[in-house]
């Protein structure tokens, strides 16, 4: 595990190092070009953790888009063991969310069969975003200290994605995310709204939206709300 004083991005970082390899952590204490997806900007706060790993795809591997899922795992396990009586839950496709509001977000991108899975956890501090909810914890942990316990979670998912074939980790996601039935807007673009009940994922890990005349619609892009009836 590399640590950093600041850096662009890690995720870039990382990916254009031929010298890393899987396993491989790069943390950082800030980031200039910090982003989400969509390639929005995601603001460096002193004490929150920034940091990205790198998985090299084999050739019997689940679906890479299932990776998603496995980080939020990670994730949601990682900050309960530094925070365990507060309320967590995932949202698809790659929220961590803190009493509905969001505290962590991953970004995957990937060249070949390297990808880089880049975690952001507001440990200390929230950012503000234009319409979002974020939450942050208290700040009593340091991304020193939380980033061997992210990068165990992540290895432990990591084996299970690949032993399991994936199915066990749509069913571990599903377990810790919003219940199935949920009222769910997916955006896809500007204007492009779709409205409909949370119906599980896909095997590869897609959204299952029920539309109101009963219809499922498979999303695999886009960004999810909670919608009030």
């Amino acid at each position: 595990m590399r640590f950093v004083g600041q850096v662009g991005s890690t995720n870039a970082e990382l990916l254009a190092d031929s010298t890393a390899r899987e396993g491989d952590w790069l943390v950082a204490r800030r980031q200039s070009a910090g982003r989400g997806r969509h390639g929005r900007v995601w603001d460096s706060i002193p004490g929150n953790f920034l940091g990205s790993t790198l998985v090299e795809l084999r050739p019997h591997d689940p679906s890479p888009s299932t990776l998603s899922l496995l980080a939020g795992l990670a994730l949601v396990e990682a900050v309960t063991a530094i925070a365990p009586d507060r309320s967590l839950s995932l949202k698809w496709p790659n929220d961590l969310l803190l009493d509905g509001a969001k505290l962590a977000g991953v970004l995957i991108e990937r060249s070949g069969d390297r990808v880089v899975v880049g975690t952001g956890v507001n440990l200390a501090g929230a950012p503000r975003i234009a319409g979002r909810q974020i939450a942050a914890l208290d700040g009593e942990t340091t991304p020193d200290t939380f980033a061997p316990i992210l990068a165990d979670r992540f290895a432990a998912w990591l084996d299970a994605w690949r032993t399991t074939r994936g199915q066990g980790i749509v069913d571990a996601w599903l377990a810790r995310a919003h219940p199935v039935g949920s009222l769910l807007s997916v955006h896809s673009g500007p204007g492009q709204r779709i409205d409909g009940n949370f119906d599980g994922l896909d095997p590869d890990g897609a959204l299952r939206l029920r539309l109101a005349g009963g219809a499922v619609e498979i999303v695999r892009a886009g960004d999810v709300t909670f919608s009030v009836e």
